[in-house]
């Protein structure tokens, strides 16, 4: 008997799982710019968006390993 929801309710909202990891994988996106900016390593970096969406991309893939999202 599988007792993990497939999604999350707010209210009578329902939400995907996927939203919430993503959302925490854009904050950690985040994070990890700003502290890339303040060791300066910001200038290394060619294309910033692409970067970011990599790193959002890669948090995604590494929440979605300890969280199930399907």
């Amino acid at each position: 008997m599988n007792t993990m929801p497939h999604e999350l309710v707010w209210g009578e909202v329902y939400f995907p799982p996927l939203l919430l990891v993503v959302a925490l994988a854009y904050v950690l996106t985040i994070l990890t710019g700003s502290i890339a900016t303040r060791l300066g390593l910001h200038k290394y970096v060619a294309l910033p968006a692409l970067a970011e969406l990599s790193l959002i991309v890669i948090f995604t893939g590494i929440i979605g390993q300890f969280i199930t999202i399907f």
